[in-house]
């Protein structure tokens, strides 16, 4: 992976990273005065009993180290500034760039690795975007400021000091290589500790756990992950260890060989002792940031790895997205004509079609109803009017546009799905049902909650509308979570409804009641009715039986009796 690609999160920002570069430069030069101040007390100002020389030079050791803390300051607040914004745009990216993906894409993958990239991922990554480019900066420039005025010291005592630049160099890349592979082993192993907490802690997942008996099993596959990643921590913070140890050994044997070579017979008053002094307090100030380049490098090539696994999710293509050039629609104006043109659909890896050939015509404000056993296609054909997949061949049209052409928004606006599988959002009712269109008013969310039948049951509850739903909607029955999620539909007066086993987990009053209002409902919009229970869809105005991903049947629900064949077997 380039480098360039991770430089080019900061092109926006180039010019704050300018004025942190300057902030930096103007510090590391300030900062060169302290040793040669040091140098000046020691050797002019203390022998020679110059008080108002020594004033002056301890004024200006103060007020090197207010200016260079002032700037530093700056520098911080510039640098964490744009490290941030850089962090929120990465994350905002990743988000919705997922949001665009398919339902085949998080059919596939598992909830918690999704949310591990986006948390521990990027997180993880935090330190790095904050801190590297500044880091760099400063470092770079202290170093060549300070390599320069030790030269101007002594050219002799600075190539003593420097001998230990390719050693250190060397063993900090093979140190940087080693933690990078255990960061993809880290990122791995968060990934599986979230899945693991997604799938033992939610409501469903504790449900599970208890009716099966399997939560000492969860607590042990958690505990040993959670053990993996104390060993994966050990291993990267002492990867390499002894030798940046021997390193540091290095560092400061050098002050000690400069002493010694001053000390020499040889060259015995060839350096004063300020000048010596000072020399090795630029010496100190040299190693650190060479230090802190070598630690950096370590850190930005480890963070490759945590780059390289956001990128993977950046990089996902998009199986479902807007068209180039969208057909203009007008929501409002759409009369609902439905029509399926030779549609077939085969989900990834599946041995056979999921729909073959598939040709219907459902007129505007008609109904259609879409009966079969389990796994004939009934879903996967309601699904693609939604546009939640895309055949594989054909073409699904509303009013003789095809769906693809449309802009999502636009599709969404005009279809409206209510599965079998309600998911409601952990907030209160309003918010749920305000969800499908956040200008509804209150009395809009009413209206829908009273077509659904639903009205009566939430003015019943202690705080009616604005009583909190629970974790995916728990407080209520599955019978009480549809209802909801048909007003939270209706709310939106979509001008096609699908509506995937809607009424399923209904008791048969209530089935009645909502079935009513669907009835009423109905004028003027079309509907597609996916059901096993053919009391239903008697009233539809047609009826398709499907089989295997082919129409075996299709007609009214009394032809279809008359005719004593598929349908007629599931009726009976």
């Amino acid at each position: 992976m380039s480098l360039r690609r991770i430089a080019a999160l900061f092109a926006p920002y180039r010019w704050q990273l300018a004025i942190v570069t300057a902030v930096i430069v103007a510090s590391s030069l300030v900062g060169l005065a302290s040793p040669f101040l040091l140098r000046a007390v020691i050797d002019t100002a203390l022998p020679g009993r110059n008080v108002r020389l020594l004033a002056w030079l301890v004024a200006g050791m103060v007020a090197v180290a207010a200016v260079t803390s002032a700037f530093g300051v700056i520098q911080t607040w510039i640098a964490t500034r744009v490290g941030q914004q850089v962090m929120h745009g990465l994350r905002t990216r990743v988000f919705g760039h997922l949001q665009r993906q398919s339902i085949a894409f998080f059919t596939r993958t598992r909830a918690g690795e999704v949310q591990s990239r986006i948390t521990n991922d990027i997180g993880g990554m935090e330190s790095v975007v904050t801190s590297t480019a500044t880091s760099i900066a400063a470092n770079l420039t202290t170093a060549i400021a300070t390599a320069v005025a030790m030269a101007a010291l002594s050219w002799q005592l600075s190539l003593i000091s420097l001998v230990v630049m390719p050693p250190a160099i060397y063993l900090t890349r093979r140190v940087a290589r080693l933690r990078r592979a255990i960061t993809t082993q880290q990122q791995r192993e968060l990934a599986n500790l979230n899945v693991t907490i997604e799938e033992g802690l939610s409501i469903n997942g504790i449900q599970l756990a208890k009716a099966m008996g399997t939560g000492p099993s969860l607590v042990r596959r958690f505990t040993a992950s959670s053990a993996r990643l104390i060993d994966l921590e050990l291993q990267s913070q002492l990867a390499g260890r002894w030798r940046m140890a021997s390193m540091s050994i290095i560092f400061a044997a050098i002050p000690a060989v400069i002493y010694l070579a001053a000390g020499l017979p040889v060259t015995a008053g060839a350096v004063t002792i300020g000048t010596l002094i000072a020399f090795t307090t630029l010496q100190n100030g040299l190693f650190r940031p060479l230090t802190g380049l070598l630690n950096t490098s370590v850190s930005v090539i480890s963070s490759l790895a945590l780059f390289a696994r956001i990128f993977e999710y950046l990089d996902l293509p998009v199986e479902v997205d807007d068209p180039l050039h969208p057909v203009p629609v007008d929501p409002a104006s759409v009369a609902g004509h439905v029509r399926f043109s030779a549609v077939s659909f085969s989900y990834p890896g599946a041995d056979r079609p999921a729909l073959d050939g598939v040709d219907l015509d459902i007129p505007a404000g008609s109904t259609l109803a879409l009966v079969g056993e389990t796994g004939s296609g009934k879903t996967t054909l309601g699904s693609l009017v939604a546009r939640l997949y895309d055949p594989t061949a054909g073409q699904v049209t509303i009013d003789g546009v095809d769906v693809r052409d449309m802009r999502l928004s636009d599709l969404a606006a005009i279809v409206g799905v209510v599965s079998q599988e309600t998911y409601l959002l952990h907030t209160t009712v309003r918010e749920n049902l305000r969800y499908a269109r956040p200008s509804a008013t209150d009395a809009d969310i009413e209206a829908a909650a009273r077509a659904a039948q639903v009205h009566d049951l939430i003015a019943a509850l202690p705080e009616g509308y604005d009583t909190m739903v629970g974790s995916r909607g728990h407080r209520f029955s599955g019978g009480e979570k549809q209802r909801i999620a048909i007003a939270r539909t209706l709310l939106r007066d979509p001008r096609v409804l699908v509506l995937d086993e809607a009424t399923s987990a209904l008791d048969t009053e209530t089935e009645r009641a909502v079935q009513q209002a669907f009835n009423a409902l109905a004028a003027g919009r079309t509907t597609i009715t996916i059901a096993h229970r053919l009391s239903t869809v008697r009233d539809a105005d047609q009826i398709v039986v499907l089989d295997h991903g082919h129409v075996t049947e299709a007609g009214t629900h009394a032809s279809l009796i008359a005719d004593r064949g598929r349908y007629a077997a599931l009726a009976a």
